[in-house]
């Protein structure tokens, strides 16, 4: 018998990477719920799943999670833009459809894989670990906390599994339409600069590029999703690389990946809150998921450019270059 997995939010960038990883296991069936809002169809183009273009709280859809037509559910359908500041709006679209889809697998005991992020730690000491300093700094990571709180309530009156993995910066193939809607971009640093570097603009940094991120290639995350389908036990957990590194850093190694010396330009930091260190501790998600990420810094970044390079000269240009 096949198994049949639901991701919400399947045409966004962690969602279609998650359905394509599952597409190649033998005998899944994925099927896709998105209203694409923020999500994007070409993320689905080489996605051969159902896709339904509903919200992840559509009525029938619930229904469906509750009568047991799925074995799991991967919940990725969010607002993620953090600079969104209606606190109602955010609340509504990430928490309360949360609550309604544990309602809903509850009945039928179908294990839940959700989204939290590290916005939940707001600008605590790093590392950062469950269950200390989740304090969050925007209405977003509030969000994001609330949903490990009511998925904490339910851990007890849920027959399966229910877990949370807390995001931190997540790069890699399938964010390109993240950038494209008028007035945000919430793709990666990595993706953003990069994408300057070809336009001909200066890079431009917050004052003075040391901000420390734990950036984790989607690759790994990936994996870390894989994981929680055998996770034996409810529980949040963090996934990252488990090292921090800063803006910088990231600076060095396109200029080192594109055998270039672009100029950066350091600006003032309109945004108050701002994460400055975020670096994820690994050590509840190595024994929730006996996981651990594959990917550095650098090696995460050489397999993106290098696809991003692809992508910019076009097929002619990449077979030219093979040619020659």
């Amino acid at each position: 018998m096949k198994d049949r997995i639901l991701i919400t939010g399947g045409a966004g960038f962690i969602g279609s990477n998650i359905a394509a990883a599952l597409l190649k296991r033998s005998n899944t069936d994925v099927v896709i719920a998105d209203d694409f809002s923020s999500g994007d169809w070409r993320n689905l183009i080489d996605v051969d799943a159902e896709v339904r273009a509903v919200y992840c709280d559509d009525t029938q859809l619930l229904q469906d999670i509750a009568e047991g037509h799925f074995s799991a559910v991967y919940h990725e359908a969010a607002i993620t833009d953090t600079t969104v500041m209606d606190q109602k709006l955010m609340m509504n679209v990430n928490t309360d459809a949360f609550a309604a889809i544990l309602e809903a697998s509850a009945k039928s005991g179908t294990r839940v894989i959700y989204a939290s992020s590290a916005g939940t730690y707001g600008n605590t000491p790093a590392p950062n670990c469950i269950g200390s300093g989740e304090e969050p700094e925007n209405i977003y990571g509030f969000s994001k906390l609330a949903m490990d709180r009511i998925a904490a309530r339910w851990y007890d009156k849920h027959s399966a599994p229910i877990i949370g993995l807390r995001y931190f910066n997540v790069y890699g193939p399938g964010e390109h339409h993240k950038n494209e809607v008028e007035g945000t971009k919430t793709a990666s640093m990595i993706l953003q600069w990069y994408q300057s570097i070809q336009a001909g603009n200066p890079i431009k940094l917050f004052e003075f590029g040391e901000q420390r991120r734990d950036f984790v290639f989607i690759g790994d995350v990936i994996g870390a999703n894989l994981a929680a389908l055998d996770a034996p036990r409810s529980g949040v957990c963090n996934v990252g690389s488990g090292k921090a590194r800063s803006y910088n850093d990231i600076i060095t190694n396109l200029n080192r990946i594109l055998n270039i010396e672009h100029p950066t330009e350091y600006i003032h930091n309109p945004y108050p809150f701002f994460q400055d260190h975020t670096e994820a501790d690994l050590s509840e998600t190595s024994m929730l998921l006996n996981w651990k990420p594959a990917w550095s810094l650098e090696q995460g970044m050489d397999d993106y450019i290098a696809l991003l390079e692809q992508q910019h000269r076009g097929p002619l240009e990449t077979a030219q270059d093979k040619a020659t």
